[in-house]
């Protein structure tokens, strides 16, 4: 199946009509809220840039920008509950991240579909939009 021929209508309402959803591989941005809520929550990994960083961040992520992210794997092994999400400022690094993390044997990881953006659009409006 051809990106052009995904079926859309599934992705999650907080996302832009016609947003290239990979459920397999994605989360809404709602989604990854109540995910982080409950006790157990998911690993937040943030890789954007130290400058993006600076400008935005989710409260509780840890860093590690994707161009770093294999050299740093045993970090994210060693702060690794059951599972983790990616995010980016889009969700096209964090896919990237995501198949990182998965080649290297973290089956229970997915990117947080349109990155911060969508964040602050959709739960967190105090966040700077960039």
């Amino acid at each position: 199946m051809t990106r052009h021929e995904r079926d859309h209508s599934s992705a999650p309402s907080e996302l832009p009509v016609g947003y290239p959803w990979h459920p397999e591989w994605e989360l809404g941005p709602c989604d990854v809220a109540r995910r982080l809520s409950t006790h157990n929550g998911p690993l937040l990994l943030d890789c954007r840039t130290p400058d993006e960083r600076r400008v935005a961040s989710i409260a509780g992520s840890i860093h590690i920008p994707l161009g770093e992210l294999e050299q740093r794997l045993d970090e994210v092994s060693d702060e690794s509950p059951a599972s983790i999400i990616v995010y980016c400022h889009h969700g096209v690094r964090s896919l990237r991240a995501v198949a990182i993390l998965r080649a290297a044997g973290h089956t229970e990881c997915w990117s947080m579909a349109g990155g911060i953006h969508a964040w602050t659009a959709a739960v967190d409006s105090t966040i700077p939009v960039y």
